[in-house]
């Protein structure tokens, strides 16, 4: 069964930074690239960014320059730094492979609030 378990989200003022985990289990951790995604209300999931098994990154052009997505394959780990946080990053930000299977199962998610 796979496990995702995201963490580090909190309350920040825009142009402060955050560093987000997600602790995935090995099942997926080391089959598939692995991404972040992110839900704010009202709107629907959307992928911020992946990282593949060799290290290659990718970014959607609007976080493109602040956020830097990394991986721990000694801890089935995966990290997004955020950084010059704006309001509009306020959302539920989620880790799963990427792309994500459909049906798959996703974690709690991390709550990231961004304050003006």
């Amino acid at each position: 069964q796979v496990q995702l378990v995201e963490s580090g989200g909190g309350l920040v003022q825009a142009g402060g930074s955050l560093r987000l985990s997600c602790a995935a289990s090995g099942s997926i951790f080391g089959i598939f690239a692995m991404g972040w995604y992110r839900q704010a209300p009202g709107k629907q999931r959307e992928w911020l960014a992946f990282i593949t098994r060799n290290g290659r990154t990718t970014y959607i052009d609007s976080v493109k320059g602040r956020f830097t997505i990394s991986r721990d394959d000694a801890k089935n780990t995966v990290y997004l730094q955020m950084n010059s946080l704006k309001l509009e990053d306020t959302a539920v930000y989620y880790c799963n492979a990427y792309p994500a299977p459909l049906g798959s199962s996703w974690g709690q998610g991390t709550q990231v609030t961004v304050s003006s």
